[in-house]
Order: structure tokens, then sequence, then C-alpha cells
């Protein structure tokens, strides 16, 4: 969910920065759980924020995908989300991917 810069977090919420240098559009700031970090996907994309910013970028965590590409990265986690918690009775593996339509540039 995109939020007002000047709204508190609630606990349990990160606010971040999306999107990529070479766009005209610039950066937009979402507020997602902190459960996120802990998903193989958005690990990735963690991981790719390190490569390109670094561990001492100040401010929001600045991630580097479209806003398109973390929406879809969005709906994914959330889809798996819900399911999980419709079939909690149920074991699942899941092979976590990038699809080729989510891609992840670098600056």
């Amino acid at each position: 969910m995109q939020e007002n810069k000047k709204m508190k977090i609630k606990k349990g919420w990160l606010a971040v920065r999306v999107g990529l240098e070479d766009e005209h559009t610039g950066f937009q700031r979402f507020v997602i759980p902190i459960s996120y970090l802990y998903h193989p996907l958005f690990k990735q994309l963690l991981d790719n924020a390190y490569e390109v910013y670094g561990y001492h970028a100040s401010g929001p965590l600045k991630l580097p995908c479209s806003v398109d590409d973390f929406l879809h990265l969005r709906w994914q986690i959330e889809k798996e989300t819900t399911s999980h918690s419709h079939h909690h009775h149920q074991h699942h593996h899941h092979n976590y991917h990038l699809p080729g339509s989510l891609s992840f540039h670098s600056c």
C-alpha cells in the first residue's frame, strides 16, 4: 500500500522506497509488513539492494526495481500468504524463483 510520507509506521511494518535511478518517475514509498523480509523472493530483492546501494544507505530501505515489478512481487507474496493461511493443515513445498517478467535492474 502506498502511504503518505507523514504517516507514522505501525509496529511490525517497514517503509521502503521502490524505483530505478534511470526512471523519470523517481522512487515511490510503500509500507510493507516486516514478514516480507523472510520471504525467499523478497530476500533476492534485498540481495540486489545490497549490491546496488550497500548496507550504509541513509533513510528508508531502497529497493532497485520498477514499481510495477514490486507490485507484482507483493501480489505473489500476498497470494502465497493467503493460500497458506487457508490451507495451514497441508504441507506445501515451493520452489521460489523470479519469473522472467520480474527482473530487478541494477544501476
